[in-house]
Parts: structure tokens; sequence; C-alpha cells
């Protein structure tokens, strides 16, 4: 079961927490995003294992970009 991570407002990559191949459960962290100050977790919807990271630490963002993609 495959399923993408996406962005849901436009923001910075501040920290990047999982790396492709990695085993994650639903809620586990993926990415922290940094808007306005603010530190947003990213986290896993289901379980799975973390198949394609597509951002860096440093990255910008949009609204509805795919972040990673669980396989």
């Amino acid at each position: 079961m495959a399923g993408e991570i996406v962005a849901e407002m436009v923001a910075n990559v501040w920290k990047v927490v999982a790396s492709p191949g990695d085993e994650v459960a639903a809620g586990d962290m993926i990415v922290i995003l940094e808007s306005m100050k603010m530190e947003i977790p990213v986290l896993a919807e289901q379980s799975g294992t973390l198949a394609e990271l597509r951002v860096s630490e440093g990255d910008v963002v949009q609204e509805g970009d795919v972040l990673a993609v669980l396989a």
C-alpha cells in the first residue's frame, strides 16, 4: 500500500527526521517544517517503508507538494 505525504502549507524544510528505507508507523515524524517561526511536524498517516524522500533540509515547499512516499 503506497501513500504520499504532502505539505499542507508553504514552509521551509527545517529538519529531515526519517531516511529512505526506514520502517515507519502511523504517527511517526518524517520531517519538520518551519513557517512563521513555528515548527510543524509532518507525520506518517500509515505504517510502511519510506520508499522516497523528495525534500532536503532548507528546501521551500508549496502547499500540496509531495514530501515523501511510503510503500
